[in-house]
């Protein structure tokens, strides 16, 4: 069967990886021209890993771990308020930290025998009994067996096959920035943040990054911005922070990274993930937000079940699809909810809920198990069973 997926980000790329080690022939479109690196840290938890493990790959995300040894949270003459180590804030349970670019370069390496269409884009799907036919930006148009949207949280796949974006985004009442800077606070495998109420800046350092990654997030109503305009994303920004520790520098800073990146934190709920021949996979399907930190698990995880059941049904999407919907749809909706306690620590609204997160910090150093964010966290990320889809012959 000829599978096309849309986006070469974590989710097309793992799901190609399955495809061909079942015998089917994937192909991925790519918006960029080229594989994205950079981003910010991501991990991959629980059932993720097993998933790694299962593919080959997991000894080569443990090589690129970032190394964060912890955060401190300071105020804004940057004297530390609270000191934290990720082994108290997060546990030690197999869990793999690493950037998001180099996740995606490693997963695009394991599938150099998939065609990839880079610098194209999907502009038509029209669906037959019998096939799809795809019209491309730059490429002439193809037909195929499957198409897969793997194309993020603002996925065309989507928006052609199910509607418009606004019948399915969850807006969760954050706008939030992330880019790269130079080390300039000369941090080392370390966090640095500063919070005012509803509003977050921060600077971190991974041991596998030759500079650090600012991070500038904030609560307010939903903005409207074009989302390829950075000039105005960035006056969004000026207007949301003022001074205090080295924010004044950040908002410099984003005016000439070379990967700003700005966007609503915000979630994508459907009540299916399939039309016909077009099914969705991880954030264009069901995008978790920053808050949860389960985004490329979920993406990995369900590409592993998306592949398995095609392959378990012989390629009858019918059944594919509605057996990968019912194997996760409640490890997503888990995921999922784990995003509210994600903003209570990251950006508290009010004076008092950062005055109880610091003390919350404080506590677990002496008393982890009063960690409920990694406990809800840790369930969340092993909340399926994963069967084994591996040929028998």
């Amino acid at each position: 069967m000829d599978i096309l997926i849309s986006g070469a980000g974590i989710a097309g790329p793992a799901l190609a990886f399955w495809l061909h080690k079942y015998g089917f022939n994937p192909t991925v479109v790519e918006r960029a021209p080229a594989i994205r690196h950079g981003g910010y840290a991501i991990d991959v938890r629980g059932a993720a890993v097993e998933v790694a493990e299962r593919m080959g790959i997991l000894a080569d995300l443990q090589a690129a771990r970032t190394g964060n040894r912890g955060m401190t949270i300071a105020d804004s003459a940057r004297r530390p308020l609270v000191e934290v180590r990720m082994e108290e804030l997060m546990g030690d349970d197999g869990d793999v930290e690493l950037m998001r670019g180099t996740l995606s370069r490693i997963l695009y390496e394991r599938t150099d025998d998939t065609e990839y269409l880079l610098g194209d884009s999907i502009t038509a799907i029209e669906q037959r009994a019998d096939a799809v036919r795809v019209t491309f930006e730059r490429h002439p148009p193809r037909e195929f067996d499957l198409v897969v949207g793997a194309d993020g949280m603002h996925s065309t796949v989507r928006q052609l096959a199910f509607g418009p974006e606004a019948g399915f985004r969850r807006y969760l009442g954050y706008h939030i920035s992330i880019f790269s800077v130079d080390n300039f606070l000369g941090l080392d495998r370390w966090t640095e943040v500063y919070n005012t109420p509803g509003r977050l800046a921060g600077l971190y350092r991974a041991r596998t990054d030759d500079g650090a990654k600012a991070i500038l997030g904030f609560a307010s109503p939903e903005l409207r911005f074009d989302p390829r305009d950075p000039q105005t994303q960035i006056t969004l920004l000026d207007k949301a922070f003022t001074g205090g520790w080295e924010v004044p520098r950040l908002l410099e800073e984003a005016r000439r990274a070379p990967d700003f990146y700005f966007d609503s934190i915000s979630q994508i709920r459907l009540d299916d993930w399939a039309r016909g021949r077009v099914v969705l996979l991880g954030d264009a399907g069901y995008c978790p937000s920053p808050l949860s930190g389960q985004g490329s698990s979920l993406a990995l995880v369900g590409a592993y079940v998306l592949a398995g059941e095609l392959l378990a049904a012989d390629g009858d999407h019918r059944i594919a699809f509605r057996r990968y919907e019912a194997e996760m749809r409640d490890f997503v909706t888990q995921n999922q909810n784990t995003a509210t306690e994600g903003a209570k620590a990251l950006i508290p609204k009010t004076a008092t809920g950062l005055w109880l997160r610091n003390q919350m910090f404080r506590l677990m150093s002496h008393f982890p198990q009063l960690n409920g964010l990694s406990k809800g966290i840790r369930n969340a990320a092993n909340a399926i069973d994963l069967r084994d889809y591996a040929p028998t012959s």
